[in-house]
């Protein structure tokens, strides 16, 4: 009989691409997962990888038994799902991946309220940006993600998922203290377009919304510092090197040296939840959610 851990292992070297990618999502050693996967090729009478190079590659089985795995391990999660709804008990182990502002600014209170309310469920965190957690949350990895992206450039959901809004996260220019325009009750886009701007990393959802939102009020952004803490962003525009949005989840005390400046239009961020939309009956998840929205409401 095939092993459900074997074929776990199995789907997710296909998944990543090799042995240790596999090793570090699901959390255990590289070894652990070769010796599954040496288990499953005795078991099935074949190999199930070749070597690629510095990667590895399936076999023609391989990728017969990755396919089967991948429709067996969707119904496993959804029998318990639904013996977890016919219980209606909130157990077991719940894994949430949250991008940094939230991390910091939802999540301490939503997971204190939920092993207040739910002592026998078990919840695993991670700091994630909202592209990998989009990933995640689709193949199963995570079992909920709070993301968020721009109310004028939205991120693409894939089928197969749910969600729940949580709030709008509204943003504002930090500007260097002695900067001409700190003064101002209130500024546009338009007013900044010769401005040097601080930006988190390429291909971050906020760097491509910030390029987007520029060039659309008619300027090419000049970004000359690219970090994703938003406090080194503070230290950076209190030195006087540039500007950046700053939205407000999260935000803390802003350094000495550095003034807010309202944006109109607002820019806005959508915070959300994710989930598997088969897992939608699971307590669990349905808790969580419902801790996620309170704890928006006291940080509100």
């Amino acid at each position: 009989m095939l092993d459900l851990y074997r074929l776990k292992a199995l789907h997710a070297v296909a998944t990543y691409g090799s042995v240790g990618a596999a090793a570090e999502a699901l959390m255990v050693t590289p070894s652990a997962v070769s010796q599954q996967l040496a288990k499953l090729e005795r078991e099935t009478g074949g190999p199930l990888l070749e070597r690629n190079g510095r990667g590895v590659r399936l076999t023609d089985s391989a990728h017969v038994l990755v396919e089967h795995a991948e429709r067996i391990l969707a119904l496993v999660e959804t029998a318990e799902a639904d013996v977890e709804a016919l219980r209606g008990a909130v157990v077991g182990r719940l894994s949430i991946g949250a991008f940094p502002t939230a991390a910091r600014g939802l999540l301490p209170g939503a997971v204190r309220g939920l092993n207040r309310e739910h002592p026998e469920l078990s919840v695993l965190m991670y700091e994630r940006e909202p592209d990998i957690t989009l990933r995640e949350v689709s193949r199963g990895e995570l079992d909920l993600a709070v993301v968020h992206d721009w109310l004028n450039h939205p991120m693409a959901i894939p089928e197969g998922l749910s969600r729940a809004v949580l709030f709008d996260d509204r943003a504002d220019v930090a500007l260097p203290a002695d900067h001409p325009l700190a003064g101002r009750d209130s500024l546009d886009f338009a007013d900044l377009k010769s401005e040097r701007w601080i930006s988190t990393s390429p291909n971050t959802i906020c760097h491509e919304w910030l390029v987007f939102t520029l060039r659309a009020h008619g300027a090419e952004p000049e970004i000359t510092c690219m970090v994703d803490e938003y406090a080194t962003q503070l230290a950076l525009v209190a030195a006087g090197l540039g500007c950046t949005v700053l939205p407000r989840l999260g935000r803390g005390d802003l350094p000495e040296g550095v003034r807010v400046v309202p944006v109109t239009p607002q820019p806005t961020r959508r915070v959300y939840a994710l989930w598997r939309t088969e897992t939608t009956r699971r307590p669990a998840v349905r808790a969580a959610v419902e801790a996620l929205r309170a704890a928006c409401l006291a940080s509100a």
